[in-house]
């Protein structure tokens, strides 16, 4: 399942050193000439492609990148010490925008691919280069350039990992609120959902990317509401989340609405309807413990299910932690089969 992912960052290189002015002051040394040196060369900013990396999170917690700038020049024909380059690591094929002119700079395609995005300040001169037969001793420097600065955005396509789906308004863009930093459009009213929407979810030392799929209807597999676009989209994620509303607002039968959206995966398509799920019953935290046992009993029940099914509350997080951990062991042995 193909996503946009996106972030913008600013970044700057830095500015070249000031050239040095000097001149040769040694006992002995009566007419001691200039030696002044010239400043060092400012730090430029690469983005450098990282196999290891899939989403663009990052850059959500930091969005500014500055390259140091070059040292002045010193006395004594001493040049200033230039900066190191930066280079900042990102997924392979993520598309690198100057955000002032929508210009693209360029994409990264391939692992440790450097791609020059802001070339670092030219060093000044020291008054040592400015000598000349009629200029013995010059008081003439220049100071170095400044490196550029550019605003840029990121964007590159997520396969992802999880795709959720369920009725409209079962609680998926509430859940992806609590598993991740995605922020979509939560209310309560159907289809609040008109645009999948992206979130990276940490457990432990292992992420995933989840995707809110909209709601499905019965007739998707024909085209009625939001379907042939979604439903393609679930076909490429590795495992698929369904929850189910235990208390649908509109007084439907739970059961029911499982039924009918599985049975919306199978006319579709056969492989989709045979991929690997997880169900999350939602909304538990209206239940009592004992309430919470009978009603889950009661669902389990009445479906063809034998995986595993899971009691959360999207609202306040309860039961989600389990969750994750096991849409991680869903994924990782998927992937082991594969």
């Amino acid at each position: 399942m193909k996503f946009v992912d996106s972030a913008s960052i600013r970044i700057e290189a830095g500015k070249g050193g000031a050239g040095c002015l000097s001149f040769r002051r040694e006992k002995f040394i009566p007419d001691g000439g200039p030696d002044g040196g010239d400043g060092g060369d400012g730090g430029s900013v690469y983005f450098r492609g990282q196999e290891g990396l899939n989403t663009l999170s990052e850059f959500r917690y930091k969005r500014l990148f500055k390259a140091k700038n070059g040292q002045p020049g010193m006395g004594r024909d001493r040049r200033g010490k230039s900066s190191d380059d930066i280079y900042i690591e990102v997924p392979l094929g993520t598309n690198i925008y100057n955000l002032e002119t929508d210009e693209l700079i360029g994409e990264i395609v391939s692992h440790e691919q450097c791609l020059l995005a802001a070339k670092g300040g030219f060093h000044g001169l020291g008054n040592a280069r400015f000598k000349s037969s009629i200029n013995r001793a010059p008081r003439q420097t220049s100071q170095g350039t400044p490196g550029e600065a550019r605003e840029i955005g990121l964007e590159m396509s997520v396969m992802a990992d999880v795709g959720l789906l369920g009725m409209p308004n079962a609680g998926k863009s509430s859940l992806i609120r609590q598993l991740s930093a995605a922020r979509p459009k939560v209310a309560d009213y159907p289809f609040t959902t008109l645009h999948p929407n992206l979130g990276v979810v940490s457990a432990g030392s292992d992420n995933f990317v989840m995707a809110d799929i909209p709601g499905l209807i019965e007739k998707a597999s024909e085209g009625a509401g939001l379907g042939f676009e979604f439903l393609r989209h679930l076909t490429r994620a590795k495992v698929l989340l369904h929850v189910v509303d235990i208390f649908p607002s509109d007084g439907s039968d739970p059961v029911q609405n499982y039924q009918a959206i599985e049975s919306e995966l199978l006319k579709f398509d056969q492989e989709l309807f045979n991929k690997s799920r997880i169900i999350a019953i939602n909304k538990i935290d209206l239940l009592s413990n004992d309430e919470e046992k009978k009603v889950i009993n009661e669902f389990t029940s009445k479906i063809d299910y034998n995986g595993t099914v899971f009691s959360i509350s999207a609202l306040n997080g309860k039961g989600c932690k389990s969750l994750v951990f096991g849409l991680v062991e869903l994924i990782k042995s998927n992937e082991n089969e594969q």
